[in-house]
């Protein structure tokens, strides 16, 4: 069975009906793109912003059991080696998924990396986690592992990078970049949404890991990031709290409604079944003065007349993610600061979200 479900992949869309939400009477509004990070550098005449993600670090699973261990634990199918439809340059593939507990919620994102299998090694796939949490996501294998022949062991020979274009607006259609094979153990195209360009794991930390490259500002990075919508990590996805559908991990081809069993999946699999989610992890974008010390992560949203419409979680700047009432974003929000202050926020619906009905 295990090995029936791999063989099915982790194709887009593989969640099924999951893909359609309803937003109610909420307007798509879009929040202004920052060239910020993807602006054009003529000076230099770069075409990739190459970012090292210092914060993202790698997990090895490997072993004959490795395949059937993860299935047992994640929200998602496998990613299956070799280039995607479209792609030639690749020797991996990339799939998203979310570890959870037994109640369902969240207890850390990962990008995972199936590596081509060689008729010499065993199958290994290497998963990508906030590097704060890579000894309690080990610990968490190994509490599994049970008589699998698996091996879990960390890879700090590899880095994180994420790899986008300079141009605005071409992070969704740019064709991929070319990887100096002395340099790029793995570059693969994000799974969570074209908007977030391509993922590459390297040796090397120099700017030139791809032809036309430089060397990005992680801020930049995360603005990007937020801007999408696109939550990464425990400050955007806290540990035990974080419910996998509110923060959109079916949009984000992370999870599969047709796989085997997997810890956390009746609460997941009733809740979707049941067609509604009331709320949402929506990027949202200040208006105004920010306190110095930012926006304290838990700070509750409230509407024009005072209503809760949910709670901030995390952001960089003036742009952040909130946790709200689907039908609270159409009016205008707040979040009232320690100092007695109003900051006004505006949310908006990525564009890169599923429109139809379910």
């Amino acid at each position: 069975m295990a090995a029936a479900a791999l063989l099915r992949g982790a194709a887009p869309g593989c969640g099924g009906p999951a893909w359609s939400w309803r937003l109610r009477a909420a307007p798509r509004r879009h929040l202004a793109h920052s060239g910020c990070c993807l602006g054009a550098d003529s000076a230099s005449g770069a075409t990739w912003a190459c970012f090292l993600l210092g914060e993202r670090a790698l997990v090895r699973v490997r072993g004959p059991d490795s395949a059937p261990f993860l299935l047992g634990l994640l929200t998602n199918e496998l990613p299956l080696p070799g280039p995607a439809v479209g792609e030639t340059s690749t020797s991996a593939r990339a799939g998203y998924a979310h570890f959870l507990n037994v109640q369902g919620r969240t207890l850390y994102d990962v990008i995972l990396y199936g590596l081509p299998e060689r008729s010499s090694e065993q199958p290994t796939f290497l998963l990508e986690c906030d590097s704060s949490v890579v000894d309690a996501l080990q610990r968490h294998l190994l509490l599994h592992k049970i008589r699998r022949k698996v091996t879990v062991e960390p890879c700090p020979e590899l880095r994180v990078w994420s790899v986008l274009p300079c141009v605005p607006g071409e992070a969704g259609g740019a064709g991929p970049p070319r990887k100096k094979a002395a340099c790029a153990a793995v570059l693969t195209r994000d799974p969570r949404t074209a908007r977030m360009g391509w993922r590459l794991l390297s040796q090397d930390e120099g700017s030139a890991l791809v032809p036309g490259g430089r060397l990005g500002d992680l801020q930049d990075y995360h603005r990007h990031r937020y801007q999408q919508g696109v939550p990464e990590g425990v400050h955007d996805l806290p540990p035990g709290v974080a419910l996998p559908l509110e923060s959109n991990l079916a949009f984000m081809n992370g999870i599969s409604f047709t796989k085997g069993c997997y810890i956390g999946q009746e609460l997941t699999a009733r809740t979707h079944h049941m067609g509604v989610i009331r709320k949402r992890l929506f990027p949202v974008q200040f208006s105004g003065a920010v306190p110095g010390g930012g926006i304290a992560p838990g700070a509750s949203v409230l509407t024009e007349s005072g209503q809760a419409a949910g709670k901030y979680r995390a952001g960089l700047g003036d742009v952040g993610l909130a946790l709200l009432r689907s039908e609270k974003i159409k009016g205008p929000l707040h979040i009232r600061t320690s100092e007695s202050g109003l900051v006004a926020l505006t949310a908006s619906v990525p564009d890169w979200w599923p429109t139809a009905t379910k």
